[in-house]
């Protein structure tokens, strides 16, 4: 996202300065909400492996994993500190595994379309999240400053939950195909899991550094209809 955007830097340091607190604690309420329903729903599946490790709480110095962070902040793309969790203990088993991985992006959506009620009622208007009105967020009255900031939650919200189904570890996408697929497909697909963080950063750096918009290309379409039936915009 503010690599996108680093060019405000130097022309409106206000601006940027602006945009990066309103994305810093976007994404920051977004990994919480999402880390602690990993918890939870483990938790009420019979795995309280991560709980008796504190995540089972909504303090997001608990959640947050450096990397992730990072990525996050800069590119938009990201994932928190992954929820330990104990198949063993998990009543469903497997499929146990699925839901509590599709907990995460499910609670990112929920948080982002209660949030755009009050756009969706008509009651504030809709500030798209596009670099190109990076100068104007937080720039007008309180209206327009609270409009700004419901738009940035809940793009990052959805953003976040959309990219975090991408079949690639660390990201829920993979837990979830694991814990649907067939044992031997699924101890097969494990064993590859290895080189999902490598072949993910690979991904979201071309997309910077080269252009090649392969992930929004493949997350734009799904990103932009969900946050169209949020918002009615």
């Amino acid at each position: 996202m503010l690599l996108g955007s680093y060019q405000l830097l130097w022309t409106d340091p206000a601006s940027f300065f602006r945009l990066s607190v309103l994305v810093f604690f976007s994404l920051l309420l977004a990994v919480t909400v999402h880390e602690f329903s990993h918890t939870l729903v483990a938790n009420g599946l019979g795995d309280s492996t991560a709980r008796r490790l504190g995540r089972l709480t909504l303090n997001p110095i608990r959640h947050l994993d450096p990397s992730g962070s990072i990525m996050l902040l800069v590119a938009g793309y990201g994932w928190g500190k992954p929820v330990p969790v104990n198949q063993e203990q998990l009543s469903q088993g497997r499929l146990g595994i699925a839901m509590v991985a599709v907990a995460g992006p499910l609670s990112n959506l929920a948080v982002a379309f209660l949030l755009a009620v009050p756009i969706k009622a008509g009651l504030l208007g809709w500030s798209s999240p596009s670099l190109s009105r990076a100068t104007y967020v937080m720039s007008g009255g309180l209206r327009e400053g609270i409009s700004d900031i419901l738009g940035i939650v809940v793009f990052m919200n959805i953003l976040l939950a959309v990219f975090n189904l991408i079949p690639l570890a660390p990201l829920d996408g993979s837990k979830l195909v694991r814990g649907l697929l067939p044992g031997h497909l699924a101890s097969g697909y494990a064993r590859w899991e290895r080189y999902g963080p490598l072949l993910l950063v690979g991904l979201v750096m071309s997309d910077y550094f080269f252009d090649t918009g392969i992930l929004w290309n493949v997350l734009g379409p799904l990103v932009t209809g969900l946050t169209a039936a949020a918002t009615g915009f």
